[in-house]
Order: structure tokens, then sequence, then C-alpha cells
């Protein structure tokens, strides 16, 4: 017994020597369970050697491996056991040193982390699970009450639990294939250019109802970095698939305005993992209020993301609106009381800040994977030109900084109108530019807000004038855009024909 985590492992103990087990330790564990009255056999009574290296070096000896790895039913085994006076080790109960923990915190030296890599634990798991046959291998502590089950069956019936024993093994493969992948990472972390090989580590979550469809089983997997593994519901039915999609996706729409940049309350409105509606406001009250108002057809059946904790007023206002989930960083205590009114409303507790990490897709037969896009880059002005005969006003140029925040949540082709730090018209994922124009233009419209006076956000060039000529027949006053195309002259002069004005970011925002 060697543990890192010690939950429950005095407990085990106890279960073990009332069995007639005897307990050999090491370090911290066997200090706890002599501390707790039970009885230990220190590793160094084992192996002839003291602990040495400052605990780097203990369990690393034939009489600890041999006695792991020796098949019960192999004449040479027997053998070479009796020869070598190795006693066979029937139950190995290990959890490895806080690797991701430490490494996790901030400031740790590298000295410290790599101090944390555990080597004598996963060679005793490894060797364990090799021989799961003959030996017990135990690495989660949540499994020692069904292991001390099947050690009482067993020993009414020896050979009882093939299937757990093959069962606990493959887990500890698992656990130290994460283990390693962890390890790896950090090492890698700060290396120019893209590592040869990547290991991902995924934990199961929970099992869902369904994927995307009925038809289809789903499962939700995490990462070690922040974010999905987060998640605190607070009320509500069970997460389906495309909740967690959609929900994700508005963490992400409100990202601009969250951290460090939470001044004022932003909400976004998502369907189909696209905004519906998005708009800043002085509560999450207003910013709901005005975020309903870009679509409020849309709206019905969405997932509603806050970068700001949800109060009271929010919650009533929300009464009246089918929801799927609220998804925020905070709910005061009233706001929750108010949700929880409708029963299948998912209130959903989640950090809104940058995702970590890579971004991946998915394709067959493998992953692609990218740099995130940061809003600090996005969102840096230094780089931006205002490319028309007419700068924006003051007005327009608040935004245009809106627009061009909220419009990469937008799936392309992507055109967002706004005004007044609201969107008030939204054209997603269309396969020509003029046509997302005229959908945000028609959207708007539809709604009830007039397009004379807003801005317009692009999330990619336009490729030709037409966009921009659709965009200045519906009366838009200011367009954001990356520029880049070999057509960049007519647009810019198609808008100054208008009196637009235009500003280049140098900078795309296509989301697939």
């Amino acid at each position: 017994m060697s543990v890192s985590d010690k939950r429950g492992v005095v407990e085990l103990a106890r279960e073990l020597v009332a069995l007639g087990w005897e307990i050999v330790s090491t370090g911290g564990t066997a200090e706890a369970l002599r501390k707790a009255g039970v009885p230990v056999i220190p590793i160094e009574q084992v192996t002839g050697f003291p602990e040495m290296m400052d605990g780097r070096v203990k369990t690393l000896h034939p009489k600890v491996h041999g006695g792991l790895l020796a098949r019960r039913a192999h004449p040479g085994d027997r053998a070479a056991l009796a020869e070598h006076g190795i006693t066979p080790i029937d139950l190995v109960v290990v959890n490895l040193y806080p690797f991701r923990e430490t490494v996790a915190k901030p400031g740790v030296s590298f000295e410290q982390a790599v101090e944390q890599i555990d080597i004598g634990g996963p060679s005793m798991l490894r060797s364990a699970a090799k021989n799961h046959e003959d030996v017990f291998v135990v690495v989660d502590p949540d499994d020692y009450p069904r292991v001390v089950a099947a050690l009482k069956a067993d020993k009414l019936t020896p050979g009882a639990s093939p299937g757990m024993r093959r069962e606990l093994a493959a887990k500890v493969f698992a656990h130290t294939a994460a283990y390693d992948a962890a390890i790896h990472g950090y090492l890698t972390k700060d290396a120019p250019g893209w590592p040869e090989r990547i290991t991902l580590a995924l934990e199961r979550r929970q099992e869902l109802r369904y994927g995307e469809n009925p038809h289809q089983a789903a499962a939700l997997y995490a990462t070690a970095e922040a974010g999905i593994r987060d998640l605190e519901q607070l009320s509500g039915k069970e997460l389906s698939f495309n909740n967690l999609l959609d929900l994700d996706a508005g963490l992400l729409a409100v990202a601009a305005w969250s951290s460090g940049r939470a001044d004022r309350a932003a909400c976004a409105i998502i369907k189909h993992t696209t905004p519906c509606g998005i708009a800043r406001g002085r509560s999450p009250h207003e910013a709901y209020e005005r975020a309903l108002a870009t679509d409020r057809t849309s709206a019905f059946g969405s997932v509603i993301a806050f970068n700001v904790t949800v109060d009271r007023p929010t919650a009533e206002a929300m009464r009246e609106l089918f929801v799927e989930v609220v998804v925020a960083p905070a709910f005061a205590d009233e706001a929750v009381a108010v949700f929880r009114e409708k029963k299948n409303l998912r209130v959903v507790r989640l950090p809104a800040g940058e995702a970590a990490g890579w971004d991946w897709k998915r394709i067959r037969g493998g992953f692609l994977a990218q740099e995130r896009s940061r809003i600090a880059q996005i969102m840096d002005e230094a780089s931006w030109k205002v490319v028309t005969k007419r700068p924006p006003s003051d007005v327009e140029w608040r935004d245009l900084r809106f627009a061009w925040a909220a419009v990469g949540a937008v799936k392309s082709n992507a055109i967002l109108l706004a005004r007044a730090e609201a969107a008030i018209g939204i054209g997603a994922g269309q396969t020509s530019r003029v046509d997302a124009s005229f959908l945000a233009i028609h959207k708007a419209r539809q709604q009830g807000h007039d397009p004379a006076g807003a801005v317009l956000a692009s999330d990619a060039f336009f490729p030709f004038a037409d966009g921009v000529e659709e965009a200045a027949r519906a009366g838009v006053r200011a367009i954001i855009q990356p520029g880049g195309s070999v057509k960049d002259a007519e647009v810019v002069a198609a808008a100054d024909q208008a009196g637009l004005a235009m500003v280049f970011t140098g900078i795309r925002q296509f989301r697939h």
C-alpha cells in the first residue's frame, strides 16, 4: 500500500487485516496506518535495503517486483520465489504522486514539477496489472469497497473474480497512460513547433441520453484543462449532447467581455452553436433583453450565456421564454430559486473566460489541431486601418468594436449588424457573403429593427463589392472587416461612393 490520495486507505487496511492479510507499506502511507493502529511491515524489511535518495528509491527491487510478477501456477516462477526468498504479493493499492495537481499551481518551478514524477508507483502498478490473474491491483480509492467485497467472495470461492481483476488492470493502464501524457504535455508545452506525437488523455465525466440524434449513443469526456470538467449543474434535467455544444458556443460568444474585461454584462443567445442574439448592457437583465431583441423568434429553445453573475431580475425576465440551458460564471441564490420553477431548465455554473490549450477538430481517422484565436490578438487595434475617405464617428467606433468581437462567434460566412452594442441582425452559415449580408438585413427588418445607421462586421473579407452595396442600400453607415481581397480597391470604392466608413483589421475570424 503506497498512496498519495489517502481517502479510505485506513478503512481499507483495517478490512484487509480483519481478513488475515499482511500489509507492506512505504513512507507517509505507512505512517498514516501506524497512527491508526494498523500493523504495517515497512518496505525496507522486505527488500533488505533502506529507502534512499530522499525516497526516490524504495520499491524498485526484485523482492517487490518478483513478488508481483511471479505466476503462481508456473513451476519456474515458483522455484525462483523459493530460491531467492521472495514472498508473493497478492494485492497492490497504489496511486501516484500528484503531478498534474502540482503543475497546475501558479509559480511551481521545473525542479518541483520533476520531483512529482512518480517512478516506483507506475512500475508497481504495471507489474501487478500485467499479472492481474494472480494479483489484485487498485489505483482508484472509489474501488476500495468493491475490492473488499470481492476479496471476501474470493476467500470463499477462489478465483471468483477474474472479470473484475481484468477490469481493474485495464483501469491501471488507462491511469498510467494519462499520467505519462500529462508529463509529456508539461515537458513539451513551451517547445517550438508542433510535437511529433500528442497523447490525448480524456476522462469520462458522464454518459448522455443520446448524441445529436436519438439513435446515436454518446458520452462526455474531459481533458485535464480548465473547462468542461469545472461544470456544475445547479438544477434542471440531464444535459444533452447538443446542450453541451451550445453552452460551449455561448461561453465563446461572451468571452470577449469576460475575465478582466467584465466591466459590463454581456449575454449571448445560442441556437445550433451560433448566436441568434448577442448584446452588452449595464446589467445582466438589460444585456438579456437587448440580446433577445436581436431575434425573438429564433430564441425559442435556446441556450443563454452570460459573462457575469445572473441575478433575480434577469431570471424573472426569462420566465416567459422556453430556454434549454442558462450558463454563467455565477448565480444569485434568488435567481436559482426562480429558475427551479421550470423543472426542465438546466442551470449551469461555468467560468466564461478564454478556453485553454489547442483547438481540435475531428476528421475521419485523425484530428486537426490549431492555436486558438485569442481575444487580445483579434481586438488589437494597432493593426486596424481606416481605408475609406470618411473615418468612423466615435459612436460608430464603439459599435464597430462590439460587432468585431461578436462576429467571431458566428458561423461563417458571418455578417453581423449592430447598434448601441447590440446585434440587430445576424447572417450565419451562408455559402456566399452577399447572401449573409442579405440575410442579416432581412432578419433585422423581420424583427422590427431598422438597419439605417447600424454598423456591420464581416468575419472575412468581401470578395466583391456586392456585399457592401447590399449593406449601403439598407442604410449601414460603417463596416469592419479583415480586408485582403484582390478586389479590395473596388470594395473600398463602393464604400466611399456610398459615404460609408470602413475599417480593415488585417485578421480573419472564420469559424466552421
